[in-house]
């Protein structure tokens, strides 16, 4: 049986290896994810450590960026210079750096929020844009393009369309509001606020930040593993395959 330092690996030996299937190394060596690999006379594929590294780099890379941008760095490895590979993983890192930014930025607005009783206001309260607009200290433009995106919905109450917030949804507001202050950006909070709507008591805000957190720690470890694994590739490379 090859083990990781056998000069020669069948396809299966490297999808047991990278944990993934026969057919995902194939599609891989296609989509010039792993390099070309040799033939036995009988038509079989000979994989070598190069091929190993590069579906291991592929797997970690696509749970920390995702399967199309790991695709594209791994296949910069073998097709570019050293230095346009590593900027774009160097980018990657960067990006998910952003995010962790804007968790704690956002971690920070949930403390605010949690000193908010929705509770304590009457289910038949509700306010108009003007003055929501007022309360929050933003322009009644800003609430406006809130409810385009879907991250703060009001009723609309007369033939004319006349937007009136109620309690639940001057929190949303209020919400994105804090969010929004705090960094948050308008494609991420288009995710987290339906989850937001289910509850909305702070230990949801923090439940979803919780599951955030974790989230890009994970994705943070993929792209360290990927890393490990970018670099067995480029060493391999280096002494010619």
């Amino acid at each position: 049986m090859p083990t990781l330092k056998s000069s020669a690996l069948r396809t299966v030996d490297v999808a047991r290896r990278a944990g993934c299937s026969v057919q995902q190394v194939r599609n891989l060596e296609r989509d010039g994810v792993l390099p070309p690999a040799t033939r036995t006379a009988a038509g079989y594929r000979v994989y070598r450590e190069v091929h190993l590294h590069s579906a291991l780099a592929y797997r970690f890379l696509a749970a920390g960026t995702g399967p199309v941008e790991a695709k594209r760095i791994v296949r910069a490895v073998h097709q570019c210079p050293a230095s346009e590979a590593l900027a774009l993983l160097d980018a990657a890192h960067a990006r998910l750096d952003r995010e962790r930014t804007d968790l704690g930025l956002a971690e920070e607005a949930a403390e605010a929020i949690s000193a908010e009783l929705i509770e304590d206001v009457s289910p038949s309260d509700t306010m108009s844009v003007s003055a929501l607009a007022a309360a929050l200290g933003v322009r009644p433009s800003t609430l406006r393009h809130w409810d385009a995106e879907g991250l703060a919905v009001p009723d609309r109450v007369t033939p004319r369309g006349t937007r009136r917030y109620s309690p639940a949804q001057a929190r949303d507001a209020r919400i994105v509001h804090q969010l929004r202050s705090a960094g948050y950006r308008i494609g991420p909070l288009r995710t987290l606020m339906p989850d937001l709507r289910q509850g909305h008591r702070s230990q949801d805000v923090r439940a979803v930040l919780a599951a955030r957190d974790a989230s890009i720690a994970a994705r943070s470890r993929a792209l360290f593993d990927a890393t490990v694994a970018l670099g067995a590739v480029l060493a391999t490379e280096a002494q010619g395959g």
